[in-house]
Parts: C-alpha cells; sequence; structure tokens
C-alpha cells in the first residue's frame, strides 16, 4: 500500500512558482510539487499568490516580490509566511523548507521534528559555520555532495540531486543551428567572459540568455556590455522556461565556465535533456553531473574548453538524453525526497494517512 502524506511546501516569495523566467529554486519547488500530486500526495505550497499549481496554494502575498517594486522591505513577508507555517504546523507530515535558514527559530520553538531544509545556494559565506552550529537540529538536504564540504557537520538528511520533467526541455535528436549557448545569469561568478573569449577561439557564434540582477548591473555595464559588441556575440536577455528548449536545443553545445563552488547548475541537466551537451570548468558539483565524453567535457583551461567545444560534434544527443533519464529526471528526485520524507515521519512518530 502506497503511503500518502501531507506535505507543505515552503518556497521563497521573490519569485513565483514556477517563476516566471530565472529563477531555479522556485523551478525546482514546482517541479517537486506537482509530481508529488501526480503521485497522490495532498501538497500546500506557501508561496506569492501569481504561483500557479495543482496544490493548494496558500498565497502569502499576491505577486512574487522581484515585480512588486512598491515593497520596500521583502523580510516582513517571509515572517508573515512563517506565521502562517507556524499556524497550520500540526495539519503536515512532513514541511519541507526552501528559505535557506532564516526560519530556524521557527523550528526551534515548535520543536519540528517532522520539517527538513534543502539548501539551494553556496554554504562557504561568513557567520554560516556559526549559525549551523548553534542550530545542530534541523534536517538538511544538500543538492551535490560538494556543496556540503563547508558544514560537514550539519545535521545532513541525504543529497538529492535536481530533476526535471521529460518533456520540460523536450530531446531534440537533430540541432538546428549551429552556435554555442551561455544560459543563466551575467555575474562575476558565471563568467560569461570566458564564455565570450571561448567562442571567439573557437570561431563560433556564441548566444547569451542571461538576467542581470540589480546587484550586478554594474559589473554588467563596465565589464560585460563593452564584450557584447563583438561580431560574434548575441545577447538574447532573460527568457522564459518555454523558450529553452530551442535555445538549448539547437546549440552545438553549452558552455558553462563558472569561477565558483555552483552548489548544482540547473542548466546542465536542462541542456541534457535536450541532448545538448555541456563544455563546463571543473569547479563545484560539475564532476557530479558531467560524465566526461558522455554528456560533456570537464576543462580547466580556455584551451581546454576550445579543444572541447570541437569535440562535442563527436557526442551522441541520443546518449547525452540517455544520462539525462537515467539520472536527473523529476520522477528520481521525487522518489529520493519521499525517502527522506518517510524518515522523518518515522523519527516524528507520525503515521501517514
Amino acid at each position: 500500500m502506497v503511503q500518502r502524506m501531507k506535505i507543505a511546501q515552503i518556497s521563497p516569495l521573490a519569485e513565483s512558482v514556477p517563476p516566471r523566467l530565472y529563477g531555479g529554486t522556485e523551478r525546482i519547488v514546482s517541479y517537486l510539487t506537482e509530481e508529488l500530486m501526480r503521485q497522490g500526495h495532498k501538497v500546500t505550497l506557501f508561496a506569492s499568490g501569481d504561483s500557479r499549481t495543482a496544490a493548494e496554494l496558500y498565497p502569502v502575498v499576491n505577486t512574487a516580490l522581484r515585480f512588486a517594486p512598491q515593497v520596500r522591505d521583502a523580510h516582513i513577508f517571509t515572517m508573515l509566511q512563517f506565521e502562517a507555517v507556524r499556524a497550520r504546523a500540526a495539519e503536515f507530515d512532513v514541511i519541507h523548507f526552501h528559505t535557506d535558514y532564516l526560519h530556524f527559530p521557527l523550528l526551534r520553538e515548535l520543536q519540528l521534528r517532522n520539517a527538513v531544509t534543502t539548501l539551494h545556494g553556496r554554504l562557504d559565506l561568513p557567520g554560516y559555520p556559526e549559525m549551523f552550529a548553534r542550530h545542530p537540529e534541523p534536517a538538511m538536504v544538500s543538492i551535490s555532495n560538494d556543496q556540503r564540504r563547508p558544514l560537514p557537520h550539519a545535521n545532513w538528511a541525504g543529497t538529492v540531486h535536481h530533476g526535471l520533467p521529460g518533456q520540460v526541455c523536450a530531446y531534440q535528436p537533430e540541432r538546428r543551428d549551429d552556435y554555442l549557448a551561455f544560459l543563466g545569469r551575467i555575474s562575476p561568478e558565471k563568467r560569461v567572459d570566458r564564455a565570450i573569449e571561448i567562442a571567439r577561439r573557437a570561431g563560433m557564434k556564441l548566444r547569451i540568455a542571461a538576467k542581470v540582477d540589480a546587484v550586478d548591473r554594474e559589473y554588467f555595464v563596465s565589464r560585460i556590455e563593452p564584450l557584447l559588441a563583438q561580431p560574434h556575440v548575441e545577447f538574447v536577455g532573460e527568457i522564459a522556461e518555454h523558450a529553452k528548449r530551442d535555445f538549448l536545443g539547437n546549440a552545438h553545445a553549452l558552455l558553462f565556465p563558472i569561477d565558483w563552488p555552483e552548489p548544482f547548475g540547473l542548466v546542465l541537466i536542462e541542456a541534457m535533456s535536450c541532448g545538448t551537451p555541456t563544455v563546463a570548468w571543473r569547479a563545484g558539483s560539475v564532476p557530479e553531473i558531467i560524465s566526461e565524453g558522455s554528456n560533456g567535457f570537464i576543462v580547466d583551461t580556455i584551451d581546454d574548453a576550445v579543444a572541447a567545444v570541437q569535440r562535442c560534434a563527436q557526442i551522441d544527443r541520443a546518449a547525452v538524453r540517455a544520462v539525462f533519464e537515467q539520472r536527473f529526471t523529476v520522477q528520481r528526485m521525487t522518489r529520493d525526497y519521499l525517502e527522506i520524507y518517510r524518515r522523518l515521519t518515522r523519527r516524528a512518530g507520525r503515521v501517514a494517512a
């Protein structure tokens, strides 16, 4: 008999679920929520009111805070969200937070043993060791094994790699163009400047679909915008999810030239789902996702990257998609989370209906 659960998903309020444009955390919350519903579980999603879901939606704010310019203090709405969770906590078999560490005082106050937190960001920042040392009880999920390294003594319940529904970035057996793709954010750690140089040396066009956050605006204007005038570069701007299939699926390869400990890199499996190989820097979670020669290449220098771009033509797109179907589907991700949920309910002495 399948154990049906009552599950709360607590999403950040900056973006809707799923997000209109860029937003990896909220996209994963959406995929997980909808798959849990499809499997017959009862899910309540605490998110912005412009979210779209088959679950019960508890709308903390009407609009994602990113698109609410009148909001001056986002933290007040996060506190209101946690108050709503507090009021309904007894209803759920499992409460799954995606809000970093902000809810830790609530977990301590309510002594919630059936709560779990997925950490979606980098953990090597000042203050994190102190925060997690003072809150050793909450059960944590990492999105890669590499992400855990700065906090090895946290209460890790498991690592769950991200997964996608198979048709979000549908498989394209043949690409209809010949360019290199960069998809993500314009920021110093994402190194779009490396991507521009790799494409120039490889003699290929580079298409850049990227978001520019306010915090990175000066970097974009001073360091990146002058590079966009080169004839081999096309800046597309931020794109929505439905445009990713064509953008990634028609590329010769995805470039992922990061310069930071990327916790996962959702775009890697989006490209993989399309059948498009990736040339990625050896950093963060990349070695956990890219299998050398099967779905892409891992490099350490620009020269290595240029050579890898040429070798991508030898990779079978069907083989790239096969790696995705074996390791990075939403069904696998949900199965992993359900195993963690069941352990939590046993630990908390709760029996799901």
